[in-house]
């Protein structure tokens, strides 16, 4: 089985090599190739990635490559994990909101659209040299943001899932806070990508006891903490909301703390510069501690199951359940088919199957609506450009909505973009 990494040299992938080589029984990997343009930064995770396998006792090859059709040749999955523009372009998503007294997040809000005018178009460039390369190969993508992304790709009719830990994340934290296995946890997991809520949590599988009650009960104020909210909101909604909720939940508080602190892109770039020292150490086997506060918690347990599952191995070979970005095709009733939603789906060789999910109560379905609508417009400009759909995308989304608001950001995004947008 070859797989291959789109950003490989991401500070991420020793987290996912950890996966491949603690995992190898369920995804038994024979070749891994990881393709990056930044040959140096390659070379020193690629000698890391080596030795992480060699301490564990994996046999499988790992090569690096900065070419990208050699990489994907002959692959039967490829993962892209990239960044058009590094940090630096995350500092400037972070930033220039701010200034218009909305969030700067690089997923949510302006910055997030920014992201995605400057990501579409490189991942289906990518797209389109994997499906030359490799027809059949899957690929799983894990670039945000994620449901924006996946759905140009499907809509271009790829073989495409989209991949974010954040469910993994929450299952594996209620498993804790239960004392359950991990296995034993299955999430009501609902929305679209970085906007969603577990609607139960329960016992088995999808039709086991729902403990999130209890759950709410006896660790309703750590949660709270966890995502900093009030344990009140808990309390009155009785489900528990992803953290990118706090966004909306908690909008102008968040922009008065992001305005008087030092930026996450700033925080990130810091880490990496420490992670590739690290990374560059020759007896250095193991991730490093300081990866877990990088992000990407439980990532490569997601790629592996995921991977397995599309490729013929998951759960002992047969299908697994998984949380995952794919086509609507009737999931959520109020959405178009080729929406991209977040849910439990089963997922085999033939690609993800969502399951049916619990009614939606109008507090949540109204937002959903709302930012489905807003991710329309956003992947419409991430197209095709210009400047008037920029602005069409940012006045629907939900935490701009104000005509002079959207022309100030519309002004800002591009130009601290036009490196990047040809069209700009």
């Amino acid at each position: 089985m070859k797989l291959a990494v789109v950003g490989g040299g991401s500070t991420y992938t020793p987290e996912l090599i950890d996966g491949f080589a603690r995992l190898r029984d369920t995804l038994p990997v024979g070749e891994l190739v990881l393709i990056d343009p930044a040959a140096e930064r390659l070379e020193l995770i690629g000698g890391l990635a080596r030795r992480i396998f060699a301490r564990q006792g994996h046999p499988g090859l790992i090569t690096t490559t900065s070419d990208l059709d050699a990489g994907v040749e002959g692959a039967d999955a490829v993962l892209i994990q990239l960044r058009v523009g590094g940090q630096a372009a995350r500092l400037q998503d972070e930033t220039w909101p701010l200034e218009c007294g909305c969030v700067g997040q690089e997923t949510t809000g302006a910055g997030g659209l920014a992201k995605a005018l400057r990501t579409v178009p490189v991942v289906l460039d990518i797209a389109e040299r994997v499906r030359r390369a490799s027809p059949d190969a899957w690929i799983i993508d894990f670039t945000n943001p994620v449901g924006i992304v996946t759905r140009a790709l499907l809509k271009a009719g790829h073989k495409a899932v989209g991949l974010c830990n954040v469910a993994i994340g929450f299952q594996r934290r209620f498993a804790a806070l239960l004392d359950l296995a991990p296995a034993d946890i299955h999430l009501d997991h609902v929305g679209l990508n970085h906007l969603t809520w577990e609607l139960g949590v329960r016992r088995g599988g999808p039709d086991g006891e729902d403990l999130l009650p209890r759950l709410l009960a006896d660790h309703g104020e750590a949660i709270a903490g966890d995502l900093r909210l009030p344990p009140a909101l808990l309390d009155r909604l009785g489900v528990v909301p992803s953290y990118y909720l706090r966004y909306f939940y908690a909008h102008d508080e968040v922009v008065r703390e992001l305005a008087t602190k030092p930026s996450r892109a700033a925080e990130v770039a810091a880490m990496e510069r420490e992670l590739l020292a690290l990374y560059g150490d020759p007896a250095l086997d193991e991730k490093p501690e300081l990866l877990a506060r990088r992000g990407g918690a439980f990532y490569s347990e997601a790629a592996v199951d995921l991977a397995a599952s599309l490729l013929g191995g998951g759960n002992g070979g047969g299908p697994a359940v998984q949380v995952v970005n794919t086509f609507n095709n009737g999931t959520l009733p109020f959405l178009p088919d080729d929406a991209v939603v977040e849910v439990q789906a089963r997922v085999d060789g033939s690609g993800p199957r969502p399951l049916a999910v619990p009614a939606l109560d109008p507090l949540y379905s109204g937002l959903v609506s709302h930012v489905t609508a807003y991710e329309d417009l956003a992947l419409d400009a991430a197209l095709r450009g210009g400047r008037e759909r920029v602005f069409r995308a940012l006045l629907a989304h939900p935490l701009v909505g104000q005509a002079d608001r959207a022309e100030g950001l519309t002004d800002r995004l591009l130009a601290h973009n036009k490196e990047h947008l040809p069209w700009a």
